[in-house]
C-alpha cells in the first residue's frame, strides 16, 4: 500500500473521529495512530528503541562544532 493511500486513510479516520466524536475523539485517534506508527516502525526494524534513550553526541568545541551555540566569527 502507498503511503498516499495510507495517507488518506489516516485523514479519514481522523475527520470521522472529529466529526462524530468531537475534539477529544479527534484527539485520542491522532494520538493512538502515532503509538501505532512508532509501533510499526519498531517491528519492521527500521526504528531502534535505543534513539530515544542515548544522548545526542554533540561533539566539542575542538572538533569545530560549537554545538548549536552562537557564533563569534559571524559576518556583519
Amino acid at each position: 500500500m502507498s503511503m498516499a493511500v495510507v495517507g488518506l486513510v489516516a485523514g479519514m479516520a481522523l475527520g470521522f473521529a472529529g466529526y462524530f466524536g468531537g475534539f477529544g475523539a479527534f484527539l485520542l485517534v491522532a494520538a493512538l495512530g502515532a503509538v501505532g506508527f512508532f509501533v510499526g516502525r519498531f517491528l519492521d526494524g527500521d526504528l531502534d528503541p535505543g534513539d530515544f534513550f542515548r544522548p545526542r553526541d554533540r561533539g566539542s568545541p575542538r572538533d569545530g562544532d560549537h554545538g548549536g551555540g552562537r557564533r563569534d566569527d559571524r559576518r556583519r
